[in-house]
């Protein structure tokens, strides 16, 4: 039994560390909005792998009545 928890232990640890490496992305980007037209220029953090970042950006930006005309950078934080 104990020799079971010692294999299994240290592999456990890693995947715990493994998925909280994941967690964010910083990006930087250009949005608007149509009315009344604005223009936006921002660096946020969004809580997703990068390349998954865009389409959560996306979506987040969205339910803020906004459309990402471009992400200009992406960076794993």
């Amino acid at each position: 039994m104990t020799r079971i928890i010692h294999t299994l232990a240290p592999a456990l640890a890693f995947t715990l560390v493994a998925e909280a490496a994941v967690a964010a992305c910083q990006i930087e980007y250009k949005a608007k909005r149509e009315n009344p037209f604005e223009l936006f220029y921002d660096v946020t953090t969004v809580n997703a792998p990068c390349p998954a970042a865009e389409a959560a950006l996306r979506a987040q930006l969205a339910k803020q009545g906004l459309t990402l005309l471009k992400v200009m950078s992406k960076k794993e934080k």
